[in-house]
Order: structure tokens, then C-alpha cells, then sequence
């Protein structure tokens, strides 16, 4: 009987009248997970009206680093450009994405440790998680996509979304040149580096924006492909020169050319931003 009351009583809270909390001044983090329901409430109520939706992967990177690092790279981005918008918040990071064929194993699942989940499963899982976001009134929501098979779905949903919202003054963007023109190979080939040595996947590109910001990520012995298993690495490019300064500056291009298209986009619908 107790149990009974109790399930009751919570049934009555939950019916009861929102409380008439006061705004806070700032969120503590731009991270929608480390907040509280009021917390995001008050932020969006605020002006923080972009919500910026990570997407990572969780894949073989080759022999020399870890399966999550997408998911630590987009983390880090997704959070500094919306600290760069100053109005924009973080939804957690999506780590399951397109990660190849299952029956055959194609692509990056032919290794161990690689989780991907099928293009039409990844996205229903965009839209629902858009559609849960524009509920709690942000305007704009834009998926970030750290991978590349990820980009084709996400543009989709996106389109139809923003297609069938568009009454509701919302829109839902695919953050392209973060991912496909943010100027890291011209910057790379201008140092001197050959597309050879920056590589498709598991190059140095990649291994240098883990270096940058998590480096227990990268086995050292392994940078060096001589060094790698006989057989299929999984990787298409060399580390060898990859270091923690080059990944720096590599963040930074893909931070930069984030910030200026979700900028371009909130002007165009007349958002307030800085």
C-alpha cells in the first residue's frame, strides 16, 4: 500500500503546475547533460536557442588509436563552437553512426570494436533526437558530424525536417564544411605534407587532433606504419609526423569553419547571436 501511495503522490507531482523558478544569469555548462531540466530551460528562455548535436563514431582507427575518437574530437568542437556562439548549447555526443554492411561485414566493421548502427536506424535517431530539442524551443538545431559516412543522413534529416518545420519558425542544419571544407589538408600540404602522409583515415590528420587533446588515445609505438600488423590496418595514411601542435591548429580550422557557417545561418533566420 505504501508503494501504491507513493507511485500516486509522484503521479501528482507530475501533474502539478510547472514552479515559477527564476532564470539563471548563465548555464554553468554548455553541455546539455551536465544541466539541469530548469537550467536548459531558463538558457533557451534566455536567448540560447541553437542546439548543437555531436556526431561522433565508434570504429577501428587503425592500430595506433583508440576506437572512440570521434566521439572525444566532436566533444571537444561541438563545445567550443557553441561557447564561440555564445547563445548555443551541446546535446550529447551520438557515438553509434553508419559504420559499414553488417551480413557480409563491409568497411569498418570487418574489425573488432567497431559499433555502427544501419543509415536508416541513425536517421530515425537524428529525427527524434531534433524533434525532442525543437520541443524544448531551441530554433535552430545543427547536427556536427565527425565522420564521413554520417554526412549524407544527417543532411537528409535535416532538409526534411526544416522542410516540414518550417511553419514553426525552425531549422534544422547540417554542419558540411566542419567536416568536408574547413581548409585542414590545404593547411597540411602548405607545411609541406603529402596526401600520402595525411591519408583518408587513421592518417596523420586524424592522429594529430587526437594527440591534441587526448594523448594516453595514441599508442607511440605504433605511429609508425612499419611498425603495424601484416595485413588489413585500417588505416590510409602515415602518423609518423603527427604531434599534438599540428592537431592544435588542425581543431582550431574545423572549430573555425563550424562557428562561421552557424553563424551565417542564424542571420539568415534573424537570430540574436554575436
Amino acid at each position: 500500500m505504501r508503494r501504491r501511495s507513493f507511485l500516486i503522490g509522484l503521479a501528482g507531482l507530475g501533474a502539478a503546475p510547472l514552479p515559477a523558478w527564476r532564470a539563471a544569469a548563465a548555464p554553468s555548462s554548455r553541455f546539455i547533460e551536465d544541466l539541469t531540466w530548469i537550467e536548459v530551460r531558463d538558457a533557451v528562455a534566455a536567448g540560447a536557442v541553437i542546439a548543437i548535436v555531436p556526431t561522433g563514431g565508434t570504429e577501428q582507427n587503425g592500430p595506433q588509436m583508440a576506437i572512440g575518437k570521434h566521439n572525444v574530437i566532436v566533444r571537444y568542437t561541438a563545445g567550443e563552437i557553441a561557447a564561440r556562439l555564445g547563445n548555443a548549447l551541446v546535446a550529447p555526443v551520438l557515438a553509434y553512426v553508419p559504420e559499414g554492411g553488417f551480413d557480409p561485414p563491409q568497411g569498418h566493421m570487418n574489425f573488432p570494436g567497431t559499433v555502427g548502427v544501419s543509415e536508416p536506424v541513425y536517421a530515425a535517431i537524428l529525427r527524434d533526437a531534433a524533434t525532442a530539442l525543437s520541443l524544448a524551443g531551441f530554433r535552430l538545431i545543427c547536427f556536427l558530424g565527425d565522420h564521413g559516412d554520417s554526412q549524407p543522413a544527417q543532411r537528409r534529416v535535416a532538409d526534411t525536417l526544416t522542410r516540414l518545420w518550417r511553419g514553426r519558425g525552425i531549422r534544422v542544419a547540417n554542419l558540411a564544411r566542419y567536416y568536408a571544407a574547413n581548409g585542414q589538408e590545404e593547411w597540411l600540404k602548405a607545411q609541406g605534407f603529402s596526401e600520402a602522409q595525411i591519408g583518408l583515415h587513421a592518417g596523420l590528420l586524424d592522429t594529430a587532433e587526437l594527440m591534441a587533446l587526448t594523448p594516453e588515445g595514441v599508442r607511440a609505438d605504433l605511429l609508425a606504419p612499419k611498425n603495424w600488423p601484416a595485413g588489413a590496418t585500417g588505416a590510409r595514411g602515415d602518423p609518423t609526423l603527427a604531434s599534438a601542435a599540428i592537431g592544435q591548429k588542425l581543431l582550431a580550422l574545423k572549430i573555425a569553419a563550424g562557428v562561421a557557417e552557424a553563424r551565417e545561418i542564424a542571420a539568415a533566420m534573424g537570430l540574436p547571436g554575436r
